[in-house]
């Protein structure tokens, strides 16, 4: 009965020097992909090649092409667009001022129908 206490602190620092043991080496691992990094932006190369892609950049005496998408419109006129519906706010007021007119018009959102 004596034993319990310690031998359950002994497995409890056990796993907790497993856990930091484990952290350790992911830090360790994220260290040398930075250092990797690091290295690799010391490299001209790189850095031309890096500039060109995010920035666009043309160097001297290079002829630069940029490629532009087709326009959206243009290709969404030949579909046909189905009619819109009103938002639901303007339907319950269009039928409120109808049941103040005693007109008995009856709106329809496309799911439900308001009253008379």
């Amino acid at each position: 009965m004596s034993l319990a206490y310690p031998v359950r602190e002994y497995i409890s620092l056990r796993r907790s020097i497993s856990e930091l043991r484990a952290e350790k080496a992911r830090v360790e691992a994220e260290k040398q992909a930075l250092l990797a990094r690091d290295r690799q932006s010391d490299d001209p190369n790189w850095i031309k090649k890096t500039a060109k892609e995010r920035l666009h950049y043309c160097g001297p005496g290079e002829k630069c092409y940029v490629v532009m998408e087709p326009e959206q419109p243009e290709r969404q006129s030949a579909v046909k667009q189905p009619a819109a519906v009103p938002p639901w706010y303007e339907t319950l007021w269009e039928s409120v001022e109808a049941a103040d007119k005693g007109t008995g018009r009856r709106a329809v959102t496309g799911r439900e129908s308001v009253g008379q």
